[in-house]
């Protein structure tokens, strides 16, 4: 079946299949989780593979010609490819968060189309908070498992004007001295520790201004949380100015450093020059 026309109604598609994956995240999440290594000794759950599973096979059912770049299976070996459209997937972001009982992680899956995130969803099951977002963006209410609600309960999210001092966002688990280098450049009301894409989302709904990352991440990392904030108003620039763009098969995936912003005002403040 070929993608809906429409990228808010995939957005919506891509919510739904979220909220099914959640649901043996937070099986394992209130049993204790436990974890195993990588090859790049980033740590792994039978969470990140269970929802991996769910998003993969409700995705190859529903859109069975898109191309699928997923976290887990690139960890096992298989050979991803990008392609004009296709989607990134992240079934637990945030995993050290995860394990250390703390409720930041989230699970993700993003439409990219030319480079640009242009749908996706990010759920944070434990805080029972979902975004979407297409050409606009939405937060809602939901529990893991239930259908996505219907369109009413749909609330439109918008990043906030600059208010000067910034709300920062900060990594929890990969905070290098980079960042607070960056943060002197401007004035910060305060920085936040929080882990996993959430901080995209805290952004996009008008809670916060600005998320900081130095330091390797990987285009599944950001591409829903991507999606949403921009939908919302709000950009991730990478130190270039550059909107930050997916797809970068020959890197392997990997990011930049970049900054999610909300009001583009704050980038200039803190020396970065947006160029689109």
């Amino acid at each position: 079946m070929t993608l809906p026309a429409d990228d808010d109604a995939l957005a919506a598609e891509l919510g739904d299949i979220a909220l099914a994956a959640a649901v043996p995240v937070m099986d394992i999440f209130a049993a204790g989780p436990q974890a195993r290594l990588k090859p790049d000794a980033s740590p792994v759950t039978e969470a990140d593979v269970l929802s991996e599973s769910i998003i993969l096979a409700r995705l190859a059912a529903r859109f069975p010609d898109v191309p699928v770049v997923a976290e887990e299976a690139s960890a096992c070996g298989y050979q991803m490819r990008a392609a004009r459209e296709f989607f990134l997937v992240d079934p637990l972001d945030g995993t050290r968060e995860f394990l250390d009982r703390k409720d930041e992680f989230t699970v993700n899956i993003a439409l990219v189309r030319e480079g640009k995130p242009v749908a996706g969803a990010v759920y944070a099951p434990a805080r029972n908070r979902l975004w979407i977002a297409g050409r606009k963006a939405f937060e809602m209410r939901a529990t893991p498992g239930m259908a996505l609600p219907v369109a009413d309960l749909w609330h439109p999210v918008h990043i906030r004007a600059s208010r000067g001092a910034a709300l920062a966002l900060v990594s929890r688990s990969h905070l290098l001295p980079e960042v607070h280098s960056f943060l002197a450049r401007g004035p910060v009301a305060d920085s936040v520790p929080m882990g996993s894409s959430l901080k995209f989302c805290i952004i996009a709904s008008g809670e916060a201004d600005m998320a900081p990352r130095f330091g390797p991440t990987m285009e599944w990392d950001t591409a829903a949380g991507d999606a949403v904030l921009r939908a919302a108003g709000g950009q991730t620039l990478g130190l270039d100015g550059h909107l930050l763009t997916y797809g970068h098969e020959v890197r392997g995936f990997r990011n930049g450093s970049f900054v999610a912003i909300g009001d583009a005002a704050l980038a200039v403040t803190f020396g970065i020059l947006p160029i689109h």
